[in-house]
């Protein structure tokens, strides 16, 4: 993707995401709009101040619901990557929280639909008819 759509891009999304991804992909229908993020391969810190060899070993994808854009549901898929320090069994990964805990909501967006929900409840209702049941997902 190049650089102005990256850019763009950005104004849509949780703040400093283009600081440990890369948008891959984008696509909009009927009722969402769905952007695609790459975990950048970039071991955290400590992981590179070490003499063994880091390898990436795959992504897990991350999907969660954020602000909507111009009336459509806005669907974010972070791609997760894990490393492997070499003669370690476990894989390691970032410690970047994307989601509000419990939930499949964007952090500002759920402290968003508390407060108005609060204050107006016709708000969880109106975004209701634009999500799919919970046992369908994203």
């Amino acid at each position: 993707m190049s650089q102005e759509h990256s850019s763009a891009l950005e104004v849509f999304l949780p703040e400093n995401t283009l600081d440990y991804f890369v948008i891959t992909d984008w696509n909009k229908d009927d009722l969402d709009v769905c952007i695609t993020l790459e975990e950048k391969d970039d071991p955290p810190g400590s992981l590179r101040d070490q003499e063994k060899n880091i390898i990436s070993k795959g992504f897990h994808d991350i999907t969660i619901t954020d602000f909507p854009i111009r009336g459509k549901r806005a669907l974010l898929t972070f791609r997760r990557r894990y490393w492997q320090v070499e003669g370690r069994k476990e894989l390691l990964k970032r410690d970047i929280p994307l989601a509000f805990p419990g939930t499949q909501l964007e952090t500002e967006f759920a402290h968003f639909l508390k407060e108005k929900g609060r204050r107006q409840p016709d708000v969880a209702r109106f975004y209701r008819r634009y999500a799919p049941p919970p046992d369908q997902g994203v």
